[in-house]
């Protein structure tokens, strides 16, 4: 093996990914071998093929979340600082597809933010405030943006200086414009990678990698639609843990394997559905639910 070079993966189709270098230059690369283990957001050593780049290596990850299709669990991001959950006041969000996006953060050690679009709504915009009320209370940073007006631009530009953000949303939610606000050359750099990778009308399901700023501080990592986040990888005794407002209540169970379903003794449940003003450990009845479901999932996901 020749030289090697240092990059970052910033998009990936198939098994084509391009790669950029430390002097800002792009390449198309292939992953040696048959196998495809390179995502966006990867660090990795590349060598020149031709007028092509070969991965020769992916260095270690700081951290990796993965997708869910079907029965199978894909990894599709690594290497991030935080991840940027887009809601708004219509179209209504999904309080298990946001769990699952919460909780695949945590588990993967990644910060959460919350951003709820559309303030110029008002009253639908203040249910949905309502409905957040319990991940504000746990301590997950909740913003309120108003993109027609730019209400909440700043403060939201401050939560991504220097941080590289994957940004989720389900449609309708303003999540292109956001990107298209946040990184005025998107359009641009889309094109370019769409031609790069020959990914045509499929460049909408590329994961890709935009720096906000001249000095690649600042990065937003759009991926299309909102993921049915991966969380096969996890074990239902787990979940608890991955969810702040259950965790903040164990250690007090009469059984070291307490589910939090049915057990006598349990220390987590007299705290569900209390009032918050008497008891700091309340749990919301919806999030215990979801905590109930994902746990019936992952006892019963199959195993290969």
């Amino acid at each position: 093996m020749g030289s090697t070079f240092a990059g970052r993966v910033v998009a990936a189709h198939g098994r084509h990914c391009l790669v950029e270098g430390d002097d800002g230059q792009r390449i198309l690369c292939h992953p040696r071998g048959k196998k495809n283990s390179v995502v966006v957001g990867d660090r990795v050593r590349w060598s020149h093929s031709g007028d092509e780049g070969l991965i020769e290596q992916v260095l270690e990850r700081d951290n990796l979340l993965y997708r869910q299709d079907e029965m199978r669990t894909k990894s599709f991001a690594a290497n991030l600082d935080q991840v940027l959950v887009l809601l708004a006041a219509d179209p209504v969000f999904s309080d298990m597809q946001l769990a699952r996006a919460l909780i695949a953060a945590e588990a993967a050690g990644i910060e959460a933010l919350i951003v709820l679009n559309k303030h110029d709504l008002g009253a639908p915009f203040e249910q949905a405030w309502a409905r957040l009320e319990p991940h504000r209370r746990m301590g997950t940073p909740v913003l309120p943006l108003g993109l027609k007006t730019d209400h909440g631009l700043d403060a939201l530009h401050a939560r991504l200086r220097g941080r590289s953000t994957l940004v989720l949303g389900p449609s309708g939610v303003g999540k292109s414009t956001l990107v298209n606000r946040l990184v005025p050359e998107a359009g641009a750099q889309t094109g370019e990678i769409s031609r790069a990778l020959n990914s045509g009308r499929h460049t909408t399901t590329t994961t890709t990698w935009y720096w906000m700023d001249a000095e690649r501080q600042s990065a937003l990592i759009d991926s299309p639609g909102f993921q049915a986040f991966g969380l096969y990888h996890l074990e239902a005794p787990e979940l608890a843990r991955l969810m702040p407002d259950l965790r903040a209540t164990l250690g007090d169970c009469r059984f070291h394997n307490c589910t939090h379903r049915h057990e006598p003794g349990c220390g987590l449940r007299p705290h569900v559905g209390t009032d918050p003003a008497s008891d700091p450990l309340a749990i919301d009845e919806t999030r215990y639910r979801l905590y109930g479901e994902l746990f019936d999932e992952l006892a019963a996901k199959p195993t290969y």
